[in-house]
Parts: C-alpha cells; sequence; structure tokens
C-alpha cells in the first residue's frame, strides 16, 4: 500500500505563483509513474502533468509554459511548481502514483485557490 500526502495548497492571487509537494510512503515496489491531477467543482478530474522514473514529462495544454513537474527519487517526492496562476487553476489537486505492479495510487488532495 502507497501513501500519498500532499501539501502546498491554498490561496493566491492571480498572476501568484504555488509549489505542491507530495510525499510518498509504505511501496515494497518501484513507483514508476507519479503525476498531477486535478478537479474543479461541478467538473471532472483532469491530468495536469506526469513525470516517470526516468525523469520523462508529460503536461496538459492547460498548464504547458507555467507549470513544471519534478520528483526527486530518493525522497520519494513528487513537486508541482505552477506559475502565473490564474482563477481557473482553481481546484483540488491530487497527486497520484502508479507502481511497477500496474497499482495505481491517490492522494486526498490539496486545494488551490486562486482569487483576488
Amino acid at each position: 500500500q502507497v501513501q500519498l500526502v500532499e501539501s502546498g495548497g491554498g490561496l493566491v492571487q492571480p498572476g501568484g505563483s504555488l509549489r505542491l509537494s507530495c510525499a510518498a510512503s509504505g511501496s515494497r515496489w518501484r513507483i514508476v509513474t507519479m503525476g498531477w491531477y486535478r478537479q474543479a467543482p461541478g467538473k471532472q478530474r483532469e491530468l495536469v502533468a506526469t513525470i516517470d522514473s526516468g525523469g520523462n514529462t508529460n503536461y496538459a495544454d492547460s498548464g504547458k509554459g507555467r507549470f513544471t513537474i519534478s520528483r526527486d527519487n530518493a525522497k520519494n517526492t513528487l513537486y508541482l511548481q505552477m506559475n502565473s496562476l490564474k482563477p481557473e487553476d482553481t481546484a483540488v489537486y491530487y497527486c497520484y502514483a502508479r507502481s511497477s505492479l500496474g497499482l495505481n495510487y491517490w492522494g486526498k488532495g490539496t486545494l488551490v485557490t486562486v482569487s483576488s
């Protein structure tokens, strides 16, 4: 069983920045892919960005050029640096991990609110 704990959410003004973190623990199997998803009120959960164990990244169009995903394998920690935030980025952001066995794990989420 993998536990994922997100942190770093909060209230930020438009144009501001936030850095989300996700600490992973408890995995007996190698975590292959990690990522961030988000869910805005009344909308479906959507991909933000993913990163594999080799450091290859994938971004949704909404975050390209503004968001940067990274991971520290030694610390089993995932990050999402978000710059130039917009009100439409307001959502609960979820950490995601996929093990080498193909099992998927989710954190409980952290709320990001972009508002003046």
